[in-house]
């Protein structure tokens, strides 16, 4: 630190404590202020907020949600328990369901289908052509004839597998749910609906029936009672914590202060978040821990730092015992006031830098373009940004009117393990030995390259098959398992729109054939459980037309023909639209993690190049054009077909999952460069810079081949923790490093001056990478998975920092800066 930056410190530092009460009573107003604003901010989310709307494909959703529907989709499923289905009761039941589905706030009616619903209908060949109805007559009255006569009507429909399971065992209702309420413009509260959809299970689930409902405002609703359990792990983290605090510091003051800055961080956050308009989505309702967690990081460096000023005059008690002293009362004690200041003098530019760091690391993932993302990278910025008015300067200031009640044996205790040699303290100034460092030097390497080959099985996207953010054997999952099992069509669905020109369906084989051999080639990709296309049902159409005859189940080339086969298809099929200029082609798959979704989309890409006709480029508009060109009413339209991807469930995760792999590595480029910027801008030493950082770069590594080993995919939930990972680690290293350039600088030995970092920064460093640890840990119990993953991780990024900045860092700053006993050599390669 230079002269300059030292003298601005010390009048910062003077001003605040010498005018302390009107800070503290600042901060009390602002702090109520923010905790009235909290008691307004509200928890909700949406559908479009986990979508990256930028993305190709989500253009093609957006386009086409209106006429073809989206993703957002709810599924409901009454199910008999003896396996049949055809009871008076039953019928009864489900039609109940399906008038209480239609009628919940948010559903888009015109998509709701189950049998009794009038767009579900049925057709048959028969002697006069065809015939058809509703699947459920208009005179429909419980009898053992009508249930067959029911049955048929459902196998001619085609819906045994889709809306009717395939033993007949239950029937299921389908229903779109639209952002806004129809009804009141308003934005849909998925709680709400997720409350109604569990209504109906109550209602209508009993020994004799069971109810199964599986979609997005469920996964919310489930998801949103699971988070409800966060306030309890929060607590039980805070009384672990102070716990520990307490042990750590022997006063009640030095627990409660660091502890209270911390929570008025948060109170500070949450408060800003409702000032400027934003709510909590339940997936980030774990960022305000981050937040605490990060400012007990940050306080016990203070409360350590203060002790020390306070209580031995600012050389720690190792210097002392170096020094031959014995009795506590020769050392010289300050005042609060002066521990505060000097506090804040030497800790203040370490710990701005370190939280910067963590600031710029969330806000780079701003530049993924997702809502939901963006909005845990503006509510974690302004944590951290508020920690440093909170812990770096509330905390000091409080400090300053701490009188520790047993002081005196405080300080003996302290002077008297400084005389006693710890043969862990000194196993780990070991490591500054040369050999012993090269050895540290040559494990993280094996380290970075086993977790390096490791971290590239880590998936983009869901890795297990259900909903990874709820446990495996949640009601969720296992709804979802159970109509999987039952239904031969689930959920995921995959649509690719084939665009052409107007009447190109009556009036243009080629388009017709070039989709059939789309549907046929995406039928073979493994993982696909069927495809559902307008040839497909032109095909079925035309043998009907021909006596059912299995021979003429093809596409017919005359123009009248394919006109005949496809009069009877309606827009509500969602196979096509008004003028046949978009037919989508449904791929239905098994699930959607993430080696099967790049399979489906791989194979899309492939065929979507090789079968189109024309210019991608080529408009519809240009098509409507040629269609109606001066040269003739009969001239041919030019032929025009591009296949656009993709809409539908896993359509909407391929997107998120490409947006998310396009943005990681940037990510970790943009934040390790903003680390290594604000270090060597501080600390003017590439070599220093580099001791900080590579230890973040093997714990990084490390952790991805964690999240590979554990099954846990990178995707909106856990892509944050990794630039939190960075985050705190650099936390650790810049402290550790601060304080060893420091010594080094007014000339002590390497392991004299790592030894004396040890015993006081050291010390705060290992207590708080534990304390974090055992917090987080207790996650691993969370009804919720992702939070249960989540904790897996942060423990690991907890622990594994705090061993990189212990161990890695001194290893890597003997081989590089150390290189010699020449202390102004050591000390310019430190960047002092």
């Amino acid at each position: 630190m230079n002269d300059t930056t030292h003298t601005r410190l010390h009048k910062l530092a003077t001003f605040l404590i010498n005018y302390r009460y009107a800070v503290v009573s600042l901060f009390v107003v602002a702090t109520v202020f923010m905790l009235y604003s909290m008691t307004s901010l509200r928890i909700e989310t949406g559908f479009k907020k986990q979508l990256p709307l930028e993305h190709e494909y989500m253009q093609t959703f957006l386009k086409y949600e209106q006429e073809f529907g989206g993703a957002n989709r709810i599924l409901v499923a009454l199910m008999a328990r003896d396996g049949d289905m055809f009871a008076p009761e039953f019928f009864e039941r489900f039609e109940e369901i399906t008038n209480q589905v239609f009628f919940i706030p948010g559903v888009d009616r015109a998509s709701v289908r189950s049998i009794f619903t009038p767009n579900v209908r049925f057709v048959e060949v028969v002697e006069d052509g065809f015939a058809g109805g509703n699947v459920i007559p208009s005179d429909f009255s419980p009898s053992p004839e009508m249930f067959e006569r029911v049955r048929g009507n459902i196998v001619k429909s085609g819906e045994v597998g889709r809306l009717v399971a395939n033993d007949f065992s239950g029937a299921m209702v389908w229903a779109n749910l639209l952002e806004e309420d129809p009804q009141t413009g308003e934005q849909l509260d998925y709680r709400e609906v997720a409350s109604q959809l569990e209504q109906i299970r109550t209602d209508y689930e009993d020994e004799a029936y069971s109810v199964h409902v599986i979609g997005f405002a469920k996964i919310i609703g489930d998801i949103s009672d699971g988070a409800k359990s966060v306030v309890w792990f929060f607590s039980i983290a805070l009384v672990i914590t102070a716990i520990l605090l307490y042990l750590y510091s022997h006063s009640i003051w030095l627990t409660v202060l660091p502890l209270a800055c911390s929570l008025i961080a948060v109170i500070w956050q949450l408060g800003s978040l409702s000032l400027l308009g934003y709510s909590l989505d339940p997936m980030n309702i774990l960022t305000p821990f981050l937040i605490f967690a990060i400012g007990v990081s940050h306080g016990v460096q203070k409360i350590s730092a203060w002790t020390v000023e306070k209580e031995f005059s600012g050389r720690t008690p190792d210097a002392w015992a170096q020094d031959g002293v014995t009795d506590v009362d020769t050392i010289p004690r300050r005042s609060p006031m002066h521990g505060s200041r000097e506090t804040m003098k030497k800790l203040l530019a370490p710990g701005i830098i370190a939280l910067v760091s963590d600031t710029i690391g969330f806000l780079t993932i701003l530049f993924i373009n997702i809502r939901i993302i963006q909005e845990l990278a503006i509510t974690a910025s302004l944590g951290v940004a508020v920690i440093i008015l909170t812990n770096l300067l509330l905390l000091p200031v409080l400090l300053s009117w701490v009188h520790l009640s047993n002081a005196h044996e405080y300080r003996e205790r302290l002077l008297r393990k400084a005389h006693d040699h710890s043969a862990f303290w000194m196993f780990l100034t070991n490591i500054t030995q040369p050999r012993r460092a090269a050895i540290v030097i040559g494990i993280s390497v094996l380290l970075f390259v086993v977790g390096f080959w490791l971290a590239q099985d880590m998936k983009i996207g869901d890795s297990e098959p259900g909903v990874p953010e709820l446990r495996p054997d949640s009601r969720y999952n296992q709804d979802a398992l159970l109509i999987s099992d039952e239904f031969s069509l689930g959920v995921d669905v995959f649509t690719v729109v084939a665009e052409t020109i107007p009447d190109a369906c009556t009036e243009n084989y080629e388009v017709m054939e070039r989709i059939d051999r789309f549907a046929w080639h995406m039928r073979n990709v493994e993982g696909v459980q069927k495809v559902i296309t307008l040839p497909m049902v032109a095909k079925v159409v035309n043998a009907g037309w021909n006596e059912g005859n299995i021979n003429w189940r093809i596409l017919p080339r005359d123009n009248y023909v394919m006109r005949q086969a496809l009069s009877s298809i309606d827009t509500d099929t969602g196979l096509l639209n008004r003028d046949c200029s978009s037919m989508p082609v449904l791929v239905f798959t098994t699930d959607h993690r993430a080696e099967t979704i790049t399979r489906v989309v791989e194979r899309a890409e492939e065929m979507q190049e090789e079968l189109k006709i024309g210019d991608v480029p080529f408009t519809l508009e240009k098509a409507s054009l040629h269609a109606s060109q001066e040269d003739g009413d009969d001239a041919a339209p030019e032929p025009f077909l591009q296949f656009r991807l993709a809409t539908g469930n896993v359509g909407v995760m391929a997107a998120t999952n490409d947006d998310i792999s396009a943005a990681e590595k940037p990510m970790l480029i943009l934040v390790f460069a903003s680390i290594i910027v604000l270090c060597m801008i501080t600390y003017r030493s590439f070599l220093g810079t580099i001791c900080i950082v590579l230890p973040l770069v093997v714990v990084s590594t490390l952790a991805e081949a964690l999240m590979a080993l554990y099954g846990i995919g990178l995707k909106v939930n856990t892509l944050p923790v990794v630039a939190l990972g960075v985050g705190i680690g650099v936390d650790y290293g810049i402290y550790m490093y601060n304080r060893l350039a420091h010594l080094l600088a007014i000339g002590h030995p390497l392991r004299e001056a790592y030894y004396r970092t040890l015993r006081l920064t050291g010390r705060a460093v290992i207590f708080t990478g534990f304390t974090l640890a055992a917090g987080v840990g207790t996650w691993i119990f969370s009804p919720l998975q992702f939070q249960a993953d989540m904790g897996i991780l942060l423990a690991f990024i907890f622990l594994a920092n705090m061993v990189g900045a212990i161990i890695v860092l001194p290893a890597l700053v003997r081989w590089l800066i150390y290189r010699s006993g020449d202390a102004e050599t050591t000390a310019r390669r430190a960047g002092r």
